[in-house]
């Protein structure tokens, strides 16, 4: 699983950060960012992150958290 975030429809709303601290932060505007690749959506995201990464994408209001499965 590899995630990103789409930095041009995020509204800093938070959530991504509250589902999964692990995986996503906030830059500078509060737009958020995955810290494992500094949102380059390269990093494989472990395993024990999965579900809260598939939590914040399914709570994101704008569907800005974008995940692949590899």
């Amino acid at each position: 699983m590899r995630t990103w975030v789409d930095k041009d429809t995020c509204i800093a709303c938070g959530a991504c950060g509250a589902c999964a601290p692990d995986v996503y932060d906030y830059d500078e505007d509060g737009i958020a960012f995955v810290i494992l690749d500094d949102n380059a959506g390269t990093a494989i995201i472990p395993e024990e992150f999965h579900d809260d990464v598939q939590d914040a994408m399914e709570g994101c209001p704008t569907d800005s958290i974008k995940v692949v499965e590899d």
